[in-house]
């Protein structure tokens, strides 16, 4: 049934519902009512019930309330005009409860991507609005940033804003840039010195931003105390921080320190005899993860050789590394030397441990709790090289796919094609509201950021041995044909475009698409688009109407016999 805007039942005594709804919209339900345009079974139902559960809900005080009779196979006008005006008229229905026994490697997981960003990914503000993906850098001489850039440019060394080289040839006008900044052609702009000390009255503090951008920073801290006070409260289901880390040994222990003390209970603690298989999101309510990079203790460097280095600050090369840029062979290979992750941090990791992906059969894709970020590139390739392996994999293991580094804007890929893979964490670009993040809306309207994959991309539960197989998509769930048909009635109250004030030039119409699994997704050949191609499988656009509160004349939106569905992983946008 279709949906209109609602209110609430207390004004029902103080409004005439009929006046609730524009002419276009009442003359619809009146003939829905007299059964001029009947409901469907199903439909008739769901109403009925609703009026039966809402009469046992004030059968005490009803003595004097109106009787809403109507037969078996019909509903009257008033009962409907209430059933479309309360709650329970909303096309989204409350989900049913999640199962959340399984290890958390079968379960999509809503992420974003370098959140902080409000805007693009080259010259935008930062904000601690909203956080899951962070890159940590070094910091300046105080904790604070806003003391920081208080500091004089005595205390600050100069470089040149400049892309990674994979991007300039296409993206690297930044001649436009530092129009922007007020600097001229040529000239430098200033950046925060990357600096140690041991000297805790001057410490520097970590900064989070977008590296060799012109994109603001912000401070570690802040970010942490933003997860802190927002992250369970609407759930509390476990929330997974990404760091991408660049910052130097020094500020890696900085970090540990802000991490510990800041999320103090809320860190998840090493089971005893190590990681043999995931833990499951019951099993780690109020808790956060921290996806990081695993490195073994061996390879470290200790507090204690850091402080050898005695009290002075000193300027230092900033490390990077580039674990989520599609430039791994390129950007830093002539520049920087990647930064080593101390083992206090690396410990942070426990069912997250971060590797680096060198292919589906090597002895780290065996680990239990490891996790593998993958440009949309790199998955694509390894879809087309290994497809049945890699739908496997993501069955027990935890997999993270990003946006493409050349995605400027904030666009974004097509998340739909990385679920149906069992990709659990699509990070998109939150930034951008686009096709991309609409998809993820529809996949994760109604729940909590946690949805249960499909039966045939589930791995194991506890207790049963996992293990990669070379089942594939295709004989993991049946695929069925889906006809599907959309009666579009009318709307009302729809606000104008920005900027336009004349209703009556105003001549909206609907476009709805239906987004499926393409063949080759399953067979492991290339994917139209890599992955980017945002456009439906099926595609209806209406006639358009005028104004406000269109009519559109119950036109319908058929989409028949389309083959090789997957319901839970299809969508109509």
């Amino acid at each position: 049934m279709s949906s209109y805007s609602t209110f609430p039942t207390k004004q029902f005594s103080n409004l005439s519902l009929s006046q609730s709804f524009s002419p276009a919209v009442l003359t619809h339900l009146k003939s829905i009512a007299s059964n001029e345009h009947p409901l469907p079974a199903s439909q008739l139902q769901e109403l009925q019930s609703y009026h039966s559960k809402a009469h046992d809900d004030t059968k005490s005080d009803s003595q004097n309330a109106p009787s809403h009779t109507s037969s078996h196979d019909s509903v009257n006008l008033e009962q409907l005009l209430e059933y479309m005006a309360s709650p329970e008229g909303n096309a989204m229905k409350p989900l049913p409860d999640t199962d959340l026994s399984y290890p958390i490697s079968n379960y999509f997981i809503n992420s974003s991507h370098n959140t902080y960003l409000t805007g693009n990914q080259l010259y935008s503000e930062s904000s601690t609005d909203a956080y899951k993906n962070i890159d940590v850098w070094d910091g300046d001489e105080k904790s604070s940033i806003a003391e920081a850039k208080e500091k004089t440019a005595g205390n600050k060394h100069k470089y040149r804003p400049q892309l990674p080289r994979s991007l300039s040839p296409r993206h690297g006008k930044l001649s436009s840039v530092r129009d922007s900044t007020n600097s001229s052609a040529g000239q430098t702009l200033s950046m925060p010195t990357p600096w140690q000390s041991t000297s805790i009255a001057a410490r520097a503090e970590p900064r989070v931003l977008h590296g060799y951008t012109l994109t603001k920073e912000i401070a570690f801290r802040d970010v942490c105390v933003a997860i802190r006070e927002a992250a369970f409260v609407t759930s509390d289901l476990p929330v997974i921080v990404s760091l991408e880390v660049h910052a130097g040994k020094e500020q890696q222990d900085v970090m540990v320190e802000i991490i510990e003390q800041t999320w103090n209970g809320m860190l998840v603690k090493p089971p005893a005899g190590g990681c043999e298989q995931l833990p499951s999101p019951g099993e780690l309510r109020g808790k956060i993860l921290i996806k990081v990079k695993h490195v073994a203790p061996e390879r470290t460097t200790t507090k204690a050789s850091v402080k050898a280095a005695g009290p002075s600050l000193r300027r230092k090369d900033t490390t990077s590394s580039s674990s989520d840029s599609d430039n791994q062979g390129s950007v830093d290979a002539k520049q920087k030397k990647k930064s080593s992750i101390i083992e206090p941090l690396s410990a942070l990791g426990v069912y997250t441990r971060s590797y680096h992906f060198k292919d589906l059969s090597s002895s780290e894709a065996a680990v239990p709790c490891h996790i593998f970020s993958l440009s949309e590139k790199k998955f694509m390739d390894v879809h087309e090289s290994h497809g049945p392996t890699l739908f496997s994999h993501n069955r027990n293991y935890l997999m993270r796919a990003f946006p493409s580094g050349t995605r400027i804007t904030s666009s974004n890929l097509n998340p739909a094609v990385f679920w149906r893979k069992g990709v659990q964490i699509v990070a998109l670009n939150w930034q951008k509201y686009d096709a991309g993040v609409m998809l993820n809306e529809g996949m994760f309207a109604g729940s909590v950021g946690w949805v249960l994959k499909p039966r045939g991309y589930r791995g194991q539960k506890k207790g049963q041995q996992s293990g990669v197989s070379d089942e594939s998509q295709s004989d993991a769930i049946a695929h069925k044909t889906l006809s599907l048909s959309i009666q579009i009635l009318a709307a009302q109250e729809l606000p104008l475009p920005v900027g336009d004030r004349k209703p009556d030039g105003f001549r909206p119409y609907v476009k709805c698409e239906l987004h499926i699994e393409r063949p080759e997704e399953r067979t492991g050949a290339s994917i139209e688009g890599g992955g980017r191609s945002m456009d439906g499988e099926c595609k209806f656009k209406s006639r358009s109407s005028r104004g406000i509160e269109p009519n559109f004349g119950g036109e319908r939106a058929e989409f028949a016999q389309v083959p090789g569905v997957v319901e839970e992983l299809s969508f109509l946008r």
